[in-house]
């Protein structure tokens, strides 16, 4: 994928700068977060919700930092570390574990695209899966420089219905603010809470969105290197990065609070076929067809911004690009594959956002260091407060991932 570098004009109104952040939100709402966040809500109510708190906070300066490097330097974050790393076995290393990451957001997406075509039309989910593919390339062929505000506004309206879908079942049963306001008591109860800790980290803070909004931002603005120019995107970027999450982090606290309010203790809730019987049980057919479109928009849209990114790692790590169809194609195949051989749908999607919390520090901490740098960000680079705030975002990830390791080798998890 060739990075275009060329200047647009820059709007006076914020609200037309807006859009990359809402591409990179989609992350924050795929299937992978539905079966993390139910899951969840259902076992343990309210005691996870500082999570999803915790994780939206640092999603909030993950993706402003990387749309920062984007605006300041015109690299995207693949592309600077592929010029930092040491020779071209560092890049291929680099991007092997990247590409672990990018299959396991693919699986994630296109299991759940399929689930949601099974609870709305009863169709096979290795069926299912091979309409989500072909959909989300359909939509790939928006997803270029010369179309891309028609590809956000198309992942916008997606995101919408993704909104409704999944805020409905609150608006019928809202939650109790006692249990709501206890769940931001950081705490943890056994090994399985730190699965779902870590599922819901992956999911929340995605590493292919951490390596794609650099390269969104140049997509969409250019660049120039005029300082008055990058100050101004910056700012709108500040206003697009905390509205796109805020959104995105209500989505994923509803999911949970509607697990905890309407699903705990019913039969079957640890699945997401048996949550919407249940939501259909508690809160009526209307809502369950309502959550069943919400999770089919966040498939489609997910894996259609997921392939995106896997095309902006291959290009800036290895400098060679394929056609984004093609791409499509193969990262497919793995997902339907597992559908085919009848693997736990709801289970794959769990296992997969512990893989991707994995992925995390080896986005995070580079970012950290590049956009702190002076020689490379000028009077842009990240000041105190913020290389702080990073720092203890980086070690609570690392730490709650080395403890996901150590529960797995005992077999407490």
């Amino acid at each position: 994928m060739t990075r275009v570098t060329t200047p647009t004009a820059v709007p006076r109104s914020v609200s037309r700068l807006l859009g990359p952040a809402f591409v990179a939100a989609i992350a924050y709402v795929d299937p992978g977060n539905v079966a993390a966040n139910l899951t969840a809500g259902a076992k343990y109510g309210y005691l996870l919700v500082w999570v999803l708190v915790v994780a939206n906070v640092i999603a909030v300066m993950i993706q402003y930092q990387s749309a920062k490097l984007g605006v300041v330097t015109g690299r995207t974050l693949p592309q600077t570390l592929g010029e930092a790393l040491p020779g071209r076995r560092a890049r291929l290393a680099f991007w092997a574990q990247a590409e672990v990451v990018a299959a396991a957001t693919d699986l994630a997406e296109v299991v759940g695209g399929a689930i949601a075509l099974k609870l709305l039309f009863g169709l096979p989910l290795w069926i299912g899966g091979v309409i989500v593919g072909g959909v989300s390339m359909a939509l790939l062929t928006l997803a270029n420089p010369a179309r891309q505000r028609r590809f956000e506004v198309v992942i916008m309206g997606l995101l919408a219905v993704i909104v409704l879908g999944f805020l409905s079942g609150l608006l019928v049963n809202p939650p109790e603010v006692g249990g709501l306001l206890n769940g931001m008591i950081p705490r943890l109860d056994g090994g399985e809470t730190v699965l779902l800790a870590a599922s819901m980290l992956g999911a929340t803070v995605m590493p292919h969105a951490i390596y794609l909004h650099s390269s969104l931002v140049i997509d969409r603005h250019g660049h120039d290197g005029d300082p008055a120019r990058v100050r101004r995107l910056l700012r709108a970027t500040r206003y697009d990065v905390v509205l796109a999450l805020v959104v995105a982090g209500t989505v994923n606290i509803a999911l949970l609070v509607l697990a905890a309010t309407s699903l705990s203790g019913r039969e079957g809730t640890d699945s997401i076929e048996g949550a919407h019987a249940a939501v259909s049980d508690a809160l009526g057919p209307v809502v369950a067809a309502l959550f069943a479109i919400g999770l089919l928009a966040s498939g489609i849209a997910s894996t259609s911004v997921g392939s995106y990114a896997g095309g902006a790692i291959m290009a800036g790590l290895l400098r060679r690009s394929i056609p984004m169809v093609a791409r499509r194609s193969a990262t497919l195949v793995p997902a339907i594959a597992i559908l085919a051989a009848g693997v736990d749908p709801t289970m794959a999607l769990i296992v997969s956002q512990a893989v991707l919390s994995f992925g995390i520090p080896f986005a995070l901490l580079p970012l950290r260091r590049f956009t702190r740098d002076p020689r490379r960000m000028g009077g842009f680079a990240d000041g105190r407060p913020l290389q702080l705030a990073s720092a203890v975002a980086g070690v609570v990830i690392v730490v709650l991932n080395l403890l996901l390791l150590v529960l797995l080798f005992a077999g407490e998890v």
